[in-house]
């Protein structure tokens, strides 16, 4: 099969919801040092490469709300691009005390290749989903360690991260998350919402569209079946959020 950067799915879908999945693949495809990037399978299969069950929860929530999905198809580790162009962590060479040794000596001609082969390819192909539909809202699914190495133990099951100048979707989706009885909830956790040049602000904030990054802790969705469940719950939360808030 040909490799592409992204893929797409349910693009004639027809809801305002739009999912996206900034880290669905541990992928390092072939023009990335030669395909590996000289870590173990064991750490490809964890977090610093990608976000472990987001992308099987994404494709069950787009199928649920009638909405399209994208998926990245490429390794965070290759290029983050859940990252502004400026960021330093755009590609890593470090990450929860891992060293990267395929990205040890990248300069920064080969990470324009990337980002020109990649990074843009994806977000060209996100910006015109959105742009394709009427008053969209955007949900990008991640999911997160439960705890970093050296780090204190993370207890929410869920963040919803959210920033200005358009979080007003993300205040309604933690109210209505406040309701559930069995769920920590993170506000802005584990990570800060605000992350200037990130896959939200390009596609959501700045052009101020509705919007909630949601974050669901890896062990919450390992497999198919919690995946699923986790979806079908999200689907739920989020027309109850949309229904209530009238946005």
């Amino acid at each position: 099969m040909t490799y592409t950067p992204f893929s797409t799915f349910g693009e004639d879908r027809t809801a305002r919801w739009l999912i996206t999945c900034d880290h669905a693949s541990n992928h390092v495809p072939s023009d990335i040092a030669g395909g590996d990037l000289g870590l173990p399978a064991e750490d490809m299969a964890r977090h610093i490469a990608y976000d472990v069950g987001a992308r099987g929860t994404s494709m069950r929530l787009g199928e649920l709300l009638d909405a399209p999905v994208i998926c990245t198809n490429f390794s965070r580790l290759c290029i983050d691009p859940n990252r502004g162009l400026d960021d330093p962590t755009l590609v890593m060479r470090l990450y929860d005390g891992t060293i990267i040794p395929g990205n040890r000596d990248v300069d920064d001609a080969e990470i324009a290749r990337r980002v020109a082969t990649h990074y843009r390819p994806y977000h060209d192909a996100l910006e015109a989903l959105a742009a394709g539909r009427q008053a969209p809202i955007i949900i990008a699914l991640h999911s997160f360690s439960p705890q970093l190495k050296g780090r204190a133990p993370r207890p929410w099951e869920i963040g919803v991260l959210h920033a200005k100048p358009e979080d007003r979707f993300g205040h309604a989706l933690l109210s209505r998350l406040s309701r559930e009885q069995d769920l920590t909830v993170g506000d802005n956790e584990p990570y800060d919402g605000d992350l200037p040049g990130d896959s939200i602000d390009q596609h959501a904030l700045q052009s101020q569209r509705l919007n909630a990054l949601i974050e669901l802790r890896n062990d919450e969705i390992e497999t198919e079946a919690q995946q699923n469940a986790w979806a079908e719950r999200l689907a739920t939360l989020l027309q109850d959020t949309l229904t209530e808030s009238g946005l």
